[in-house]
């Protein structure tokens, strides 16, 4: 981590220029419909082991309505869910775990410190700390609104089974739908 604390200063970054769409991005995470957390991918660092994605948070998000009546706030586990859709995201594409899917394996020293509101631009920061091929994968990540750092944490990712507990059918991976 930076010397400021920052993983990277996010106002110099440049949001125009996307690197991978909703498209690029489903080709490795599985998530769909309302529980697509990331819009976009605007910088990677593989040298640095780091990335940038951005969600733009709707009006109709489906917690707007009931997280809170007449003040909906992002919850914090949304939050943890676009930092860990942006660290799959990381794992898959460079094959770090050599998993078809990457699952949450925990979380540390998680800090909300600002809410996050529809029409909010969420910028997520993840750095890949420790990686162990097979078993697991270890990030730190920031989230920022307007530039102001709105979450913080370590998460990590484990690969899962291809296989639902239930009935035996095999998944398919990403990009395979």
């Amino acid at each position: 981590m930076a010397k400021s604390g920052l993983i990277i200063d996010v106002s110099q970054l440049d949001y125009n220029r996307v690197i991978a769409d909703i498209d690029a991005i489903r080709r490795y995470n599985p998530q769909r419909y309302e529980m697509e957390q990331l819009t976009a991918i605007v910088y990677e660092d593989v040298a640095g082991k780091l990335g940038v994605g951005y969600k733009d948070v709707r009006a109709d998000e489906f917690w707007a309505r009931g997280h809170m009546p007449g003040m909906p706030i992002m919850p914090g586990v949304m939050l943890c869910e676009c930092a860990a859709q942006l660290c799959s995201y990381l794992s898959q594409k460079y094959d770090l775990l050599g998993a078809d899917v990457l699952g949450f394996g925990g979380m540390d020293e998680v800090r909300f410190r600002d809410p996050v509101y529809p029409g909010d631009r969420l910028v997520m920061v993840a750095q890949l700390v420790k990686v162990r091929r097979g078993a697991l994968v270890i990030s730190q990540f920031q989230g920022f609104v307007r530039n102001s750092m709105v979450c913080e944490g370590q998460i990590k990712g484990v690969p899962l089974p291809m296989q639902k507990p239930t009935g035996g059918q095999t998944l398919a991976p990403p990009g395979k739908t």
